[in-house]
């Protein structure tokens, strides 16, 4: 009767054993597409089928009608014409007032007033030219810059602010913060579409959020190395985010080479010095609460010297950062945050 009991509780184990099954993963679903002049890509993990395309259609079309100087008739465009009785909306006042947080914590090393000189090195909307601006030249658009000469004020109608400006001649474009505040705006779609695992790129900015499930793991993202060579995609690291948003900038991809001196001149430019040099910085990455921040403060350390970037980062404690530049001796080096390491994925 006992030998009886125990092959009855092993089979009893064993049935229930075989009842315990694994959750269901659902599959990944993936969009890509064309925005603001480079691709988007979002891979997600729901239950039921999403659909996204109109309403992401409806985001970038928003975008490039409000923000970008890229649009013939924007409303940016349209501000930089000098109209005065130009409305826009609560997306362009988040995207003013992130700008102008990052201008201040970086004493204003990000500046989107800068636009005039970018113009005149050939890499904004209105530049054609593939020469470095001569210092009279430089010297002349520098009285058109600082952000701190432009405010935006609410008007009579609900929900609608005009954007002042002490001096005339002013021109604002939010092109270096672009990708971020996309990517902001299609995460926010997906939250409130109830997806809770999510990657979304655009452009290489991207924001995570919950994990791959396809890997049951946080999304792997990599840093692209600074001196691969054109077509090649090789990382010097790769990191592992959840919930995090991360954006880079670089000048390895984006320069121009002078017509006459040969010389060559990046699409960074410091708006204190109106000067798109060359710097030993040649890549910064920034993990940050959103895109839109990521993407600026990306840009002001490109634009600052690294020890400022030092001094500076000490500050910032929100913030965590990589730093790619060269030693005297030319060789590639990182300067991190003290918290950066542990988003590095580890090895095995």
């Amino acid at each position: 009767m006992r030998i009886s009991l125990i092959i009855i509780l092993v089979l009893v184990f064993v049935s229930c054993k075989k009842e315990v099954e694994k959750p269901v993963v659902p599959e990944p679903q993936e969009f890509v597409g064309q925005a603001i002049g480079t691709t988007y890509s979002i891979k997600l993990f729901a239950e039921d089928e999403v659909t996204l395309k109109s309403d992401v259609d409806s985001i970038i079309d928003m975008f490039n009608n409000s923000m970008s100087t890229w649009v013939k008739g924007s409303l940016i465009n349209r501000i930089n014409a000098g109209e005065d009785s130009v409305l826009v909306g609560k997306p362009f006042k988040e995207v003013f007032e992130q700008a102008q947080e990052v201008y201040r914590k970086t004493d204003g090393y990000f500046d989107p007033t800068v636009g005039n000189l970018v113009n005149a090195y050939g890499f904004g909307a209105d530049g054609k030219q593939e020469r470095i601006p001569s210092q009279k030249k430089i010297d002349s658009l520098k009285k058109f810059v600082g952000f701190y000469k432009m405010n935006i004020i609410p008007s009579k109608v609900k929900d609608s602010f005009y954007i002042k400006s002490d001096q005339k001649g002013m021109y604002l474009e939010f092109n270096a913060i672009a990708k971020g505040t996309l990517v902001d705006y299609m995460a926010r779609l997906l939250d409130d579409k109830g997806v809770e695992n999510y990657l979304v790129e655009v452009g290489g900015e991207l924001v995570t959020k919950g994990m791959n499930l396809e890997r049951n793991g946080k999304w792997s993202v990599g840093i692209d190395d600074p001196n691969q060579k054109p077509g090649e995609r090789v990382y010097v690291t790769v990191l592992e985010l959840s919930n995090e948003a991360m954006a880079g900038s670089g000048n390895y991809r984006k320069f121009k080479i002078d017509e006459e001196s040969g010389q060559e001149f990046v699409h960074t430019v410091n708006p204190l010095t109106g000067m798109a040099q060359p710097s030993n910085v040649l890549g910064v990455n920034v993990i940050a609460k959103n895109c839109t921040l990521a993407d600026g403060f990306a840009t002001a350390f490109m634009a600052m010297p690294l020890e400022k970037s030092r001094k500076l980062l000490k500050n910032l404690p929100d913030l965590n950062v990589v730093i790619m530049y060269t030693d005297e001796s030319g060789l590639l080096r990182f300067e991190t945050t003290p918290d950066f390491e542990k988003f590095v994925k580890k090895a095995g």
